[in-house]
């Protein structure tokens, strides 16, 4: 199938649906009102009349919200090659059928629905002309890869999906040989797909190798990189820039009132990737390699200059780095789709291929379309209304409790600012900027740029707080040390997300944070036990203005603490905690249990546990890994005969600092017994937080053993 295209008689029924728009007085097909509206399409394609094939409608989603919609076609297929010989009328059902499946089916699971609603065209019209898994698709990032998991043999367990023991929620290469590329960080693709291509011309073989990557994760440097790179080695590879309009980007479009998509710009673009001229194009810049350097430059701006008449002046930017640029077009009309992309597999030419399209998150379901965040990620949600599932009311998010304290803090210093790299929402900067619009910094997704701004503003004297996932602040750790930790400058680091995450799964795993920042001299280290306390650290890290800090926690809800009994104001303003210091939680005699973090709770069952079967235990909350609470936990070590350390974290962390301490006092020189639990050296694949702790082996009846071991009496535990 390669080179596959829309026949003749499957072009006529475009036509056709395109004569109707016309008639009833819709805009033709490719502009601005296609791109957001029925995209030129109605009752002509067989989806019955006022049907739109790429919406679907309220009274659709009426008719199947108990038994789910009806998909005949779509139960044809099992796996891209069923889908070769459709014509454009089945194509078009197909997405119809695709759209309602997902809509259907991400309602009961929760997971990220918007990001795949736009990309149901593309992923079929890539899958139409290219033959994976030898042609290579690599999604950037992999949430949006729903609709190609549906393709490619999955359809039947995306019920399972973000759950333990199902489908990923991105892509995987153990999970699919259709996955090349395992994406839950972003702005990777590009990198990954020029590999890919260079491996495959060492092998001569002339596969294809396709990045798509969404205009949020283009934003990242690395992607730059990886372009730059491109350019220069001339390798033949595709990128598709799936440009939403959600984030800036460098073309003519400001996202507002301007449209971005015109029936000439559609035409021209087919112009553009016509296989005849980019062949010519090949052979005149062959035959000017051989003129004066003068006249060189003067044809490849005349080339430049007259392709940026036709798209823009935008592309120049990626024809400077090399790219071959196209677009933009319409992502949502499958017929350009199909023919562009079949004009650039074809072709025979050499060097990178940027095709730019245009696309709606969330498109063809009203609730998401309405939404702020298009449905970007979501619970269970009632599929008529998009209305999401509440969780009961208690205690709030961890990181509603951090973005509150911080704007407590901010509103008694004017020099409190923060930063996160385009995770408003997910690091709760967004309730920040509520209060104090022109303090927050998004710097989109630029954890390396975050962290050295943030440097920048703490040497004019600014409190930078700088919010950034523990995962991904793995992505600016070099910055971390030499900009941050090297100069000794007060940037403050919140990592949520720390520790074992849920659904998301071993790529948002916050399992390295204390490891990677405990190593770094002058770095203070902290972690909460509870809400109370990720409030007073929040203050304690404010309050530290000679050297850098940070604190972690976890995703989920606070534990119900008596926030006024802890001295926490109604704003949640919190009081600095002394620098280094713990406290004791329990008191016991046999053994010793040192939580970091979130584990001190479960030291805390452990230990009632464990004086059920006639072991008294002492509980220390750590608070600091570095600096250590060293008296506390040398007087621990010498009044107890074993000493257990508990953290949600690496190995090389918290237990490692503690073992480094005790025997360079000499402490585990004579009697005493010592157990470090970490998280296992191996990555912890998705499912129920409860699911992963008790997979890792940090539950309250594994402490309870472990301590029960130490103290030589073997006792069972029911579930373990």
């Amino acid at each position: 199938m390669k080179g596959a295209t829309i026949g003749q008689p499957r072009a006529l029924s475009l036509r056709a649906g395109r004569k109707f728009s016309r008639a009833s007085g819709r805009t033709a097909r490719g502009t601005c009102a296609a791109a957001n509206g029925t995209n030129g399409t109605n009752g002509a394609n067989g989806n019955g009349a006022g049907q739109a094939w790429d919406k679907i409608s309220l009274d659709e989603l009426d008719a199947w919200k108990n038994d789910g919609p009806p998909t005949p076609l779509l139960d044809t297929v099992n796996y891209p090659v069923h889908i070769k010989n459709f014509n454009a009328s089945q194509l078009k059902q197909l997405c119809k059928e695709l759209r309602a499946d997902l809509i259907h089916t991400v309602a009961k699971t929760g997971g990220h629905l918007g990001s795949s609603l736009g990309v149901v065209e593309l992923s079929v019209a890539l899958h139409y002309v290219f033959n994976t898994p030898d042609d290579k698709i690599i999604w950037d990032v992999g949430h949006q890869a729903y609709i190609h998991k549906i393709l490619t043999g999955r359809r039947d367990k995306m019920s399972t999906i973000r759950q333990s023991g199902g489908l990923s929620g991105f892509t995987k290469r153990a999970e699919s040989p259709h996955d090349a590329f395992g994406a839950g960080h972003s702005s990777t693709s590009i990198s990954a797909a020029l590999g890919m291509a260079v491996g495959r011309d060492r092998k001569n073989r002339n596969n294809s190798c396709i990045a798509v990557i969404g205009d949020g994760a283009i934003t990242g440097g690395m992607a730059y990189e990886a372009m730059n790179h491109a350019g220069f080695l001339d390798s033949n590879m595709i990128v598709v820039l799936n440009d939403n309009q959600q984030v800036s980007l460098p073309t003519q479009y400001n996202g507002k009132n301007q449209e971005p998509v015109g029936a000439l710009s559609g035409t021209l673009a087919r112009l553009q990737s016509n296989r005849q001229l980019r062949e010519l194009r090949e052979i005149a810049k062959g035959v000017t390699k051989q003129l004066p350097e003068s006249i060189q430059t003067a044809t490849s701006k005349i080339d430049e200059y007259a392709r940026g008449m036709i798209s823009g002046s935008g592309s120049t930017l990626f024809e400077e780095l090399g790219f071959y640029y196209i677009g933009p077009i319409d992502g949502h009309n499958l017929q350009d789709l199909v023919d562009v992309l079949t004009e650039i597999r074809t072709t025979e030419t050499v060097g990178p291929v940027l095709l730019h399209i245009v696309t709606e998150k969330g498109r063809g379901y009203l609730p998401a379309e309405s939404a702020s965040d298009k449905m970007h990620g979501v619970t269970k949600y009632d599929t008529l209304t998009g209305q999401q599932a509440k969780a009961s009311a208690g205690p709030m998010s961890y990181t509603n409790y951090f973005a509150d304290s911080l704007t407590a803090e901010a509103k008694r210093d004017s020099r409190v600012v923060g930063v996160h790299a385009a995770m408003g929402g997910g690091t709760g900067m967004n309730r920040f900027e509520n209060v104090f619009p022109d303090r927050v910094y998004d710097v989109g997704i630029a954890e390396q740029h975050a962290v050295t701004f943030a440097a920048g503003l703490a040497c004019e004297g600014l409190i930078p707080m700088c919010a950034i996932y523990s995962t991904f602040l793995q992505r600016g750790y070099d910055q971390v040390v030499h900009d941050v930790s090297l100069q000794n400058l007060p940037v403050r680091f919140a990592m949520d997300r720390a520790g074992l995450v849920g659904a998301d799964g071993a790529t948002h795993c916050g399992a390295f944070d204390t490891t990677y920042m405990a190593s770094l001299p002058n770095m203070v280290v902290m972690a909460p036990s509870n809400e109370a306390e990720l409030i007073h650290m929040v203050a304690t890290s404010i309050a530290i203005d000679d050297r850098p800090s940070c604190f972690r926690f976890p995703r989920g809800n606070g534990i119900g603490m008596d926030l006024a009994a802890e001295g926490i104001t109604d704003d949640l303003k919190g009081t600095p905690l002394e620098v280094g210091k713990g406290v004791i939680r329990r008191e016991g005699k046999d053994v010793a249990l040192i939580g970091y973090g979130n584990s001190v709770g479960e030291c805390m069952k452990a230990a009632a546990m464990l004086e059920d079967a006639g072991l008294s235990a002492t509980v220390m909350d750590a608070r600091f890994c570095k600096p250590l609470d060293t008296e506390m936990i040398r007087r621990l070590a010498k009044e107890h005969p074993a000493v257990i350390t508990v953290e949600e974290g690496s190995i090389g962390g918290f237990g490692s600092h503690v073992c480094q301490f005790l025997a360079l006092e000499g402490l585990l020189d004579g009697q005493l017994k010592f157990r470090p639990m970490t998280l296992p050296d191996r990555y912890i694949e998705h499912g129920s937080q409860q699911d992963q702790l008790d997979e890792a082996g940090l539950t309250a009846p594994h402490i309870f053993r472990t301590a029960m071991s130490l103290a030589g009496k073997m006792v069972g535990v029911a579930g373990m």
